[in-house]
């Protein structure tokens, strides 16, 4: 048995890995039934990727498990295409099995696609039947209002199925590997949280959906270097300054026939961002420019494609999308949106012209995103939460003059939740800082109705981690996690490892204990693990966002500089003398440009799937924060890590993998070619098929032991 296989034994990094951190077993994809009476889910067990599917009966407080993806398969090998794993990727899933599902409106059937086929499940019985077709591999299949139909994407075309007989009728023709209908484009997936590209409207008889031609966009090909035998996968990848995907919108009946193609102005907002089209409401855009400046919701005239705005955004360093709205009310008399023009997230009400009715949250509630609206009390269940490490679930009113919002959730943690809008009924789930998880279900008034139960495993121990308000400027929150033992008895100061994010969308300070499971790992190795989230970072407000605009790397490093040592000056047991940092992604980003840039501060780093030149990302990220290319040249460059390659003067780990579709090996490999050619010395570790997340259990396990032991070879071993 070699070193590494001995090492990776140790029960905790094997069970980390093999769990998916601890989150295998965990009731997933939930949702409560239309009459309230029951709650359906997807759960594996504990170290196993396959899920199946069960629902939970309110009334007897038992769950069943309706279907198996071993009933299904009977055996045989789930099967994916490039276009399905893709998909996958775009929304950071590894399960395998049963790992989507569309209830009808009426909650009597189930639509679950498995390896390029579909079957349709009684809900009550659990009988199924295949509902066979030879059009291709279904993607994106969801039924029609009424149940009687549904509508899927096959080889790039628009299908739509009698549930009753199977007969299947294609929409659209002509698809192409550069025209596409009905499917989203790479950055709406990605970037803008729309997974969707078709729309049912509310009486059945019509879907909108979305045309996109990528003709124009640059081709990559990723290949296989342990497999050279291998074809290179071709993908469409449009970066900063150089052409997207067109889209645009048509509307079409669902027995066929001709389309009706949406008209905006496309040329000046070519962004589809949103598309809602909800009973008794108008079928609704929401649209954006390139610069993301501005967006404007607009309403749509099926009959003849015309459309009218109906709101609109601006802000002059960029629009944060918020992709669940606009939500209409149930008697479609006005909509729900969401604004930062305050300087801080907040729910609105408007009418149907448009008209702002009510403001429903204030600044200090520090909105969050909406769940739902209940349809039984007229109220709406939102996630908020006043400190940015938490977050809660709150129930308030659709009225300007309604009761103060009540806080569903009260210990302190992360919380989300689902909301049945017809019921009431709702489930709640969340994290504390202790590392308590719990799936609670509840009536419309608070009710305790039930719980779901989780199989994961627990952890073995929790988190030595403490939250802490920096006494700094600006005002940071930081995380500290102390090694258990008796490291700090036999030490007066430990070193310091950094673990980062420390761009957009991203908080690694939360009250969210199993956050820290590994930073609790790596402490016992003999470290001190900080975080610490500075601007740039979201929850924070408007402003504290915006900080980086321009310049993704400035702010944000002198922020964690200041964090840092303001950490070293409360904590004195932190070695500020011997600080490592890591991070992926951006967070790679980051640890790549702290050991270059600041190599007073951090004397190593560990860049994992790092961005290395802007000009390389996708547009609708990079352009949302950078502008274009041709605006800040200047930015571009300072903001890139090639820029800085000529000072590397400390040890620097590379880790990359070499199927990654998101952040391209194109980065860490233009990184290696400019440190060899400036003279430098860098660590490079290529991951041989790994895209940007590491699914392969094992692979995880050792690249955490490869982490820690570079930190102890240059931050212990200096000594």
């Amino acid at each position: 048995m070699s070193l590494a296989d001995e090492r990776l034994q140790d029960n905790f990094l094997k069970e980390h890995a093999q769990s998916r951190r601890y989150s295998l077993g965990n009731p997933t994809s939930i949702k409560v039934t239309p009459d309230g009476q029951a709650v359906l889910f997807l759960r594996s067990g504990p170290t196993s990727k396959e899920h199946d599917l069960y629902e939970y009966d309110i009334a007897t407080g038992k769950e069943r498990k309706i279907l198996t993806a071993e009933q299904l398969l009977g055996g045989a090998e789930e099967e994916l295409t490039a276009e399905e794993k893709a998909r996958r990727e775009r929304m950071r899933m590894t399960a395998r099995g049963i790992v989507g599902y569309s209830l009808s409106h009426d909650g009597t059937q189930i639509l679950v696609p498995l390896s390029g086929s579909l079957y349709l499940v009684d809900r009550v019985t659990g009988e199924h039947r295949e509902l066979a077709s030879e059009a291709g591999y279904p993607i994106d299949a969801r039924f029609s209002p009424d149940g009687k139909k549904l509508a899927v994407v096959r080889e790039g075309d628009l299908f739509v199925m009698d549930v009753a007989t199977g007969e299947e009728t294609k929409l659209t023709s002509g698809s192409s590997e550069t025209l596409t209908f009905g499917a989203a484009e790479f950055v709406a997936q990605e970037e803008m949280d729309r997974m969707h590209g078709y729309w049912w409207s509310p009486d059945s008889q019509h879907l909108a959906y979305q045309e996109t031609d990528t003709s124009d966009v640059e081709e990559w090909f990723i290949a296989d270097p342990a497999n050279p035998d291998k074809k290179p996968d071709a993908w469409r990848y449009p970066r900063p300054g150089k052409p997207n995907a067109k889209v645009r919108l048509g509307i079409i009946a669902a027995t066929g026939g001709e389309t009706t193609w949406v008209d905006w102005d496309r040329e000046a907002f070519p962004y589809l961002a949103n598309v809602t089209w909800e009973e008794k409401s108008p079928l609704t855009i929401v649209v954006q420019d390139r610069r993301q400046t501005v967006e404007q919701l607009r309403t749509v005239d099926p009959a003849d494609g015309s459309t009218e705005k109906l709101l609109e955004e601006t802000d002059e360093a960029w629009i944060n999308l918020d992709g669940h709205l606009p939500e209409w009310l149930p008697e479609g008399d006005g909509f729900l949106w969401s604004t930062e023009k305050s300087g801080v997230w907040q729910l609105l009400r408007y009418d149907r012209d448009g008209k702002l009715v009510a403001e429903l949250t204030t600044p200090e509630l520090n909105y969050r995103g909406l769940v739902g609206i209940d349809k039984t009390s007229g109220t709406a269940l939102i996630a908020a939460g006043e400190e940015p490490t938490e977050r809660h679930l709150y129930r308030i009113a659709l009225t300007a003059d309604g009761p103060a919002p009540e806080k569903l959730t009260t210990a302190g943690g992360v919380h989300g939740g689902v909301l049945g809008s017809k019921s009431g009924v709702y489930v709640t789930f969340g994290q504390t800082l202790e590392g308590s998880l719990s799936y609670r279900v509840l009536s419309a008034e608070g009710e305790a109705l039930g719980k779901l139960d989780s199989v994961a495993l627990t952890p073995p121990f929790k988190p030595n981690v403490e939250l802490v308000k920096l006494d700094s400027d600006p005002e940071m929150w930081a995380s500290i996690v102390r090694p258990r033992g008796d490291w700090l008895a036999k030490h007066k100061q430990l070193p310091v490892l950094v673990s980062v994010y420390g761009g957009p969308h991203s908080q690694v300070v939360t009250a969210d204990g199993y956050r820290y499971l590994i930073q609790q790992w790596m402490a016992d190795q003999g470290f001190i693990v900080a975080s610490i989230d500075g601007r740039g970072t979201p929850a924070r407000g408007r402003d504290w966002e915006r900080a980086i605009k321009h310049d993704l790397i400035k702010v944000p490093l002198a922020d964690q500089v200041q964090g840092l040592q303001a950490l070293g000056e409360r904590f004195e047991e932190m070695d500020l003398s011997r600080v490592g940092i890591f991070g992926w992604s951006f967070g790679g980003y980051f640890s790549a440009m702290a050991v270059m840039q600041r190599p007073d501060v951090y004397h190593v780093g560990i860049a994992g799937a790092p961005v290395i030149d802007w000009h390389d990302y996708d547009t609708h990220y990079t352009e949302r924060y950078m502008g274009l290319p041709e605006d800040n040249a200047e930015g571009y460059d300072a903001a890139s890590v090639l820029t800085y390659a000529p000072q590397l003067d400390r040890p620097l780990l590379l880790i990359h993998g070499t199927a990654d579709d998101n952040v391209y090996f194109l980065h860490s490999t233009k990184l290696v070619d400019r440190l060899l050619h400036e003279g430098r010395q860098v660590d490079f570790l290529p991951l041989p098929g790994s895209t940007h997340m590491v699914a392969d259990p094992d692979l995880s396990a050792i690249l955490n032991l490869r982490q820690i032991d570079y930190f102890i070879q240059h931050l212990h071993e200096s000594e």
